[in-house]
């Protein structure tokens, strides 16, 4: 029996012929002479010939022919003529069943016929495209994967977990898309591992049309297992190397990991040192023991002696950590205009340097309508343990519901972890004035200590469709040393995101604090709770949510807030939204769970800075309206 085969890179699709035809005889002939016999064939047109194309295919087939077929791709093309026209025809029938088959039915009966009694012609394409095939065998033959023979101790790579992530299982119906992706996940899990010289050997699906089975074979070879050499460092001029060293994980003899490469970039991208920074592990020892390998078979084969595969000389050598960066300019100065609904207009001013006395400096001066705020920072490098130790001072005076404060601090902080789990614990001493519309000004002092931990589990950072981001604090002011009232403090935020259906998507949103201290009076105002605004309670002004004090809103001991938001993503980058929110701010536990709400609809777009967000809400307490603006998620 005859076959045939369509062979890509690598691999093949055999095809036994099936008894029956897929293509009804003589249908190109009859549809050449329907447009040689129509009344436009008479006489040569001088205008390009024009015409109709309707596909009748079940499920997705027609979008699949109406996009791939050439009598589509052409028409309204300026060449075109009935001969073209009649070649198109003559060939729709194979093409038709070779995209069919790429969906899994390899028994189609295509029919075309034209049309040609309305005022242009109008080819018609009817596809039955028969039973599809299913998978019935996958053979997956996974070679190699020993361990280095010093190494022999070592863990073996999991290859039944191999064998169970395979994609396209018995049973499913086979389609080349879903093939060629399973071939490529199987490559992609592997050489992302410890064997980075992983490869394809052969790939094979076998059809057989009349039972409409196809056996899948492939054979993957793992190539030598690979590991980590010794860090070498390229394009430093102005900064220490410790800079790189102490945030690289990576350690010689571990094993090659992609994922680990990547996440030792993305580290020393985050630095700001660095315009660019290029990871990756030198392959040349591996490519020129081949070169070698190859050219002692050649020499052999020159003199008449046998021709054997290459002696294993024993482990495969470590492969070198290469960092290749490029340093940022060591001053830079930016500037910006914004606007806020929660703090209105927005004018900043930033300078930074990256090298002053070995820590990088970063500040800033920002100037809003109801804040205004000064801060410089220094940054020092990543301590071996993976310690980010910083030290600043900043100024903020703000106005908000009457409330006026101004606020200076000296801080020092610590932070480590990654972006998954990450904790910091910060000192700092603060001086503030408060001034109560309507009341006498007061001023405090605190030394407060406070320890933060926050846990992230998201599909994605810019654009989290699934997952969670938890954030709890603790922390306070317990030693009778430049305070003026002694406090204890904890408060937790959490969102959780979750797709409903393929377009929609579910946020769920709360936030809580409490306040333990002899008197309020004393404490901070930042150390206090309120609530309202963009990122808070919608439908009421920016932490308009509070304890009344003659004729402003003041913080609150305790606080709780909540809100539910369903996303329809009718577009890939526009969304609808509709949300509901709850919560209030106040002195007593009572009083801050008599929750004040707000609800409406808004719109959502994916920016490349992050998703925008505009809001309508309406405050069911205030029995007002309210439009709320804002550039990614607060957290």
């Amino acid at each position: 029996m005859g076959q045939l085969t369509l062979a890509a890179a690598g691999s093949a699709i055999l095809l036994y012929p099936a008894a029956q035809a897929s293509a009804q005889e003589g249908t190109p002939e009859r549809a050449q002479e329907a447009v040689a016999d129509s009344p436009a064939s008479a006489e040569a047109a001088p205008a390009p010939l024009q015409y109709e194309v309707k596909v009748n295919a079940p499920g997705d087939l027609d979008e699949l022919l109406e996009k791939n077929l050439d009598l589509e791709r052409f028409r309204g093309n300026p060449r075109m003529d009935r001969e073209q026209l009649r070649r198109l025809v003559r060939d729709t029938p194979e093409q038709a069943k070779n995209l069919v088959a790429t969906a899994g039915y390899y028994t189609p009966t295509v029919t075309v016929r034209v049309d040609t009694t309305g005022a242009k012609p109008v080819v018609i394409v009817d596809v039955d495209p028969g039973q599809p095939v299913t998978v019935d065998k996958v053979e997956l033959e996974l070679r190699g994967f020993d361990p280095t023979p010093p190494l022999a101790a070592s863990e073996p790579y999991d290859t039944e977990a191999l064998k169970r992530n395979w994609a396209l299982k018995t049973g499913s119906v086979f389609r080349q898309a879903e093939w060629e992706s399973a071939k490529r996940a199987l490559l992609r899990e592997v050489v992302q591992t410890r064997y980075p010289r992983a490869q394809l050997v052969d790939t094979q699906a076998v059809v057989d049309p009349e039972t409409h089975k196809v056996s899948l074979l492939v054979v993957l070879d793992s190539g030598p297992e690979l590991r980590f050499g010794e860090l070498r460092i390229e394009g430093l001029k102005r900064y220490d190397e410790s800079i790189i060293r102490n945030l690289d994980k990576i350690r010689p003899g571990e094993y090659y990991s992609e994922s680990a490469l990547q996440s030792l970039q993305a580290r020393l991208q985050d630095t700001g040192y660095f315009a660019s920074v290029e990871v990756s592990a030198d392959m040349s020892s591996i490519l020129n023991e081949q070169i070698e390998a190859g050219q002692e078979s050649q020499a052999a084969e020159a003199e008449g002696g046998a021709v054997t595969k290459p002696v294993n000389r024993g482990p495969a050598p470590l492969l070198p950590l290469v960092v290749r960066v490029t340093e940022n300019k060591q001053q830079n100065v930016s500037a910006g205009l914004g606007f806020s609904t929660n703090t209105g207009n927005r004018a900043q001013l930033n300078y930074d340097n990256l090298n002053v006395w070995g820590t990088r400096f970063k500040s800033a001066l920002t100037m809003e309508t109801k804040k205004q705020a000064a801060h410089a920072n220094f940054y020092f490098p990543t301590t071996e343990r993976g310690y980010n130790d910083s030290a600043g001072a900043s100024f903020e005076r703000s106005d908000i519901s009457n409330e006026i404060t101004a606020v200076s601090t000296i801080s020092v902080k610590r932070n480590w972890g990654g972006t998954n789990l990450e904790r910091s614990l910060t000192f700092e001493f603060l001086s503030e004035d408060k001034t109560v519309v309507g009341l006498e000004q007061t001023r405090s002092k605190s030394l407060p200590l406070t320890y933060a931990i926050t846990k992230r589990d998201l599909d994605s950072l810019l654009f989290p469709t699934k997952g969670y981001v938890i954030n709890a604090q603790v922390g306070g002011a317990l030693l009778p040393v430049l305070t003026d009232e002694r406090f204890v403090r904890v408060a937790g935020k959490m969102v959780f995101y979750r797709p409903i259906g393929e377009k929609g998507e579910l946020i769920l949103r709360g936030e809580m604090g409490a306040l333990g201290s002899k008197e309020k009076r004393g404490v901070p105002a930042v150390y206090l709770f309120r609530a309202g605004g963009d990122q808070s309670v919608r439908g009421y002004g920016y932490q308009e949510l509070g304890v009344k004090e003659g004729d402003a809103t003041v913080g609150g001991r305790y606080m709780l807030t909540g809100s539910a938001e369903y996303q329809y993503w009718f577009k890939p980058k526009w969304a609808i939204a509709a949300f509901y929110d709850a919560g209030n701010s106040a002195d007593t536990v009572k009083a801050a769970m008599t929750p004040k709400s707000g609800y409406g609809l808004g719109g959502r777009y994916k920016s490349p800075v992050g998703p925008i967000n505009v809001d309508v809400a309406y405050g069911h307490a205030v029995h007002k309206f309210r439009l709320h603006f804002s550039l990614g998620f607060t957290f």
